[in-house]
């Protein structure tokens, strides 16, 4: 039987032209060749801005699903993914934001292959944040390449942010996903086979945006379903405050090191399958307030 290659979808906000090619080029030599993406924009981004991304996508060989600007509340990523999904029809479907490159045990051939022998009708993934050696949040230009200039990949989303790190990177079509990518209601991935979904948000422009997120969040301008984002998003603005604007890339928590797209990290799946295992959200205390603790492993 012939393998088709997922669809992948994908929610967009206003990303780096040259990130969004350098993605589209890692997912192409992954075997994905349709690609089914939405583009969003917030009313700040400026048309020209918005204009230069989606000239930069049509340049990519590929035609967006869908466009739209204005308020980004918690449920309209989900409700456009929901949407792409649905033209995407029948089949697998590969799910990732624009700052996530996944990393496979296996080619997606074999992964679905396996999946399917194994009656599972999800594939699921774990975070690694990746940022430069430094912990400087820097600004990225196509130069140096994107492994160079963000070398380090550690856990900081549940670590120190403690948001969920678990992904479900493959779905099919007749599974639903829960709001982020986080689960599957009723379907557990194998532990033992989980991709590396590297992490690249922690660039130039990322503080601007997380302070933008908790003041609209908090006045209400931009609707919200729980305070999860909101916390994850003053935990991290609170650590760069403390450490002059950087990432402590030496606390031992975070376990950052050098790493690699092409293959996954030492270790990864006993790594991986133990952090899948064991992460529990925060308590509604932790989530409601701005004070940040040190989650367990």
């Amino acid at each position: 039987m012939t393998f088709i290659p997922p669809a992948l979808v994908a929610v967009v906000g206003p990303v780096e032209p040259a990130l969004l090619a350098v993605w589209t080029a890692h997912y192409r030599r992954l075997g994905i060749e349709r690609f089914l993406l939405a583009f969003h924009f917030p009313d700040h981004v400026p048309d020209a801005q918005r204009h230069q991304l989606l000239a930069a996508v049509h340049d990519l060989g590929i035609v967006p699903a869908q466009v739209s600007t204005g308020p980004w509340h918690e449920h309209t990523n989900t409700e456009l993914r929901d949407a792409l999904r649905e033209k995407a029809g029948a089949g697998w479907h590969l799910i990732a934001d624009a700052d996530e490159f996944q990393t496979y045990p296996a080619s997606l051939t074999d992964v679905v292959a396996q999946a399917e022998e194994a009656g599972r009708k999800v594939v699921g993934g774990l975070m690694l944040d990746r940022v430069a050696a430094d912990g400087s949040l820097a600004p990225w230009h196509p130069g140096p390449g994107l492994e160079l200039a963000f070398s380090l990949g550690g856990h900081l989303t549940h670590r120190l942010l403690q948001g969920d790190p678990r992904k479900i990177v493959l779905a099919h079509s007749s599974v639903t996903v829960a709001s982020g990518n986080h689960r599957a209601p009723g379907r557990r991935p194998d532990p033992d086979t989980l991709a590396c979904v590297h992490h690249f948000k922690w660039r130039a422009g990322v503080l601007d945006d997380l302070r933008r997120r908790v003041e609209r969040f908090s006045c209400g301008e931009w609707a919200e379903r729980t305070p999860a984002v909101r916390s994850e998003a003053s935990r991290l603005l609170e650590h760069t405050d403390r450490h002059s604007g950087r990432i402590d890339v030496s606390d031992p928590r975070l376990a950052f090191r050098r790493v690699a797209l092409d293959r996954l990290p030492e270790g990864w799946a006993a790594e991986a399958a133990t952090i899948t295992t064991a992460w529990r959200p925060p308590s509604p205390q932790s989530q409601s307030g701005s004070t940040v603790s040190s989650p367990s492993p």
